[in-house]
């Protein structure tokens, strides 16, 4: 890579990517971006593409980031299975949280998670999208495609979590909650631009990161009353899958 492009790949294009998926909890409410499309294939196709980065391009990143893991000085686990288990941990996390927001509605006389709840509720979130604001500068593989497949599959990836986040909070999602969202990309973003953990935080991290995103795949798709659309969750699959084998 010549000294243009690794300035680019390191400084400019992550902190451009931040920006803009930033901007997708702020431009993209779902009645007015995906009640233009057909909101089940949209966002079973998103979901396709989430399910395929994890499977095909982070599980075996992190792999890569395992080998160093037990020379991690805070975290001695014993086999080299400790990774998949902050994975699961990442799954466990937030369907604890999502939980947690459903009997707080179901216990409301409005069907709607008390305040603290939404507090605890978006601030994992936010917590979550700092997480891949600071991934934006600190990438297993260096490169500008591999920075916009992350970014390209984490930005639809968000879009999923906005149409739950606001389905269940609804206007004050909208009024604090997606802003909340945004800053904390800006914030991860800003961190990572300037400090750089050890690679096996990183593998941490992106492990972290996949039970995450695994959990808000399964949330989607999975229950009787989504509208989930099999063939169009398949297709975002198959063309990601694709396109992360070519690049």
């Amino acid at each position: 890579m010549d000294p243009s492009s690794a300035v680019l790949a390191e400084r400019v294009l992550p902190a451009v990517l931040a920006v803009a998926l930033a901007s997708t909890h702020l431009l993209a409410r779902s009645e007015l971006f995906l009640a233009r499309l057909s909101r089940g294939r949209f966002l079973s196709f998103a979901g396709g593409v989430s399910v395929a980065y994890v499977f095909v391009h982070v599980l075996p990143e992190i792999d890569d980031f395992r080998k160093p893991m037990n020379e991690h000085a805070l975290i001695a686990l014993p086999t080299e299975k400790e990774v998949y288990l902050v994975t699961m941990l990442g799954f466990i996390t937030y369907y604890g949280l999502e939980q947690l927001a459903h009997q707080s509605a179901e216990q409301s006389l409005d069907d709607r998670p008390s305040p603290g709840i939404f507090r605890v509720h978006v601030g994992s979130y936010a917590a979550y999208n700092a997480i891949v604001g600071y991934l934006l500068f600190h990438q297993e593989a260096p490169g500008v495609s591999n920075l916009l497949l992350f970014a390209l599959a984490l930005g639809l990836h968000f879009l999923l979590n906005d149409v739950s986040l606001e389905d269940r909070h609804e206007e004050a999602y909208h009024r604090t909650g997606r802003w909340a969202l945004a800053v904390a990309v800006l914030v991860g973003a800003g961190v990572g631009s300037v400090t750089e953990l050890d690679r096996a935080t990183l593998g941490l991290l992106f492990a972290f990161l996949a039970g995450g995103i695994m959990l808000s795949v399964v949330r989607e798709e999975v229950p009787a009353d989504r509208e989930g659309k099999f063939w169009s969750f398949t297709a975002g699959v198959a063309v990601y899958t694709a396109v992360l084998l070519v690049a």
